[in-house]
């Protein structure tokens, strides 16, 4: 590990009870090549996540970071705890679960990142090659992809992939509210990054129960495209031609 580690990963861990061992496993093995840190938030457990996650960080206390919320907030708010503690100038995204492949981390990187990245590049979505979902699931997802997209116009087909890498300096400009996580490319946007999307890999999860519900993805849906139509509409921020800040170019 080097002093500073370029790369900060982030997951959110919420009733993941035999999955932690295993994806943090596999983030240590496909981005051994890469400084790195991993912080992991547990948002207020009922199961052994939290127990799984401080054996974890006894195992490698050098890279594993461990954040236990005193009430659960979501996961647009362990984002945010993450990124507070996050050293890394890039910040990768995955879900607790195991769908996301850290593989598909180590491709990119290499292609992009580590080449020199574009100076506007603000975050590069995950699109998900194959859905490991129910049809059901399947159709909700391109419904409200299709929607989301023609409201919001945010460069991306597929916001529901867990799977992000961010620009950490994009990141913390961002505003902060309840299920922003679900609109991370309209605010980069907003913001004046770039967005960029690659296909990514798709699993299923390892094991336990999604934790979200048709009504909740359509309630919760439905009152956030409102808020963020409105928020995208009042315009982004602005960028001075005397700042050091590709986004003047």
């Amino acid at each position: 590990m080097a002093a500073t580690p370029a790369l900060s990963v982030i997951i959110p861990f919420f009733n993941e009870e035999g999955n932690v061992h295993p994806v943090l496993d596999e983030v240590h093995e496909q981005l051994a090549a890469i400084p790195f840190e991993v912080i992991c938030i547990n948002d207020q457990s009922s199961d052994r996540t939290g127990e799984e996650l401080a054996e974890a960080k006894s195992k490698r206390p050098a890279t594993i970071i461990v954040f236990n919320h005193v009430r659960r907030c979501g996961k647009s708010a362990a984002l945010f705890t993450g990124l507070r503690a996050a050293q890394g100038s890039w910040i990768q995204l995955l879900d607790g679960d195991g769908q996301n492949d850290p593989a598909d981390t180590a491709r990119l990187w290499q292609q992009i990142i580590a080449p020199g990245a574009p100076p506007r590049l603000g975050i590069i979505a995950g699109r998900r090659n194959s859905r490991n979902d129910s049809g059901f699931k399947w159709v909700q997802s391109r419904v409200a992809n299709g929607v989301r997209r023609f409201v919001l116009q945010d460069d991306a087909t597929d916001t529901g992939c867990g799977w992000k890498l961010v620009r950490t300096e994009a990141f913390r400009e961002l505003p902060y509210f309840a299920s922003m996580h679900r609109f991370l490319p309209a605010l980069i946007k907003r913001a004046g990054w770039d967005v960029h999307e690659e296909l990514v890999n798709d699993r299923r999860r390892l094991g336990g129960t999604s934790k979200y519900g048709f009504l909740d993805r359509l309630g919760a849906g439905m009152f956030d495209l409102a808020g963020m139509f409105w928020l995208v509409r009042r315009g982004g921020y602005g960028v001075a031609h005397e700042w050091d800040d590709p986004r003047a170019g």
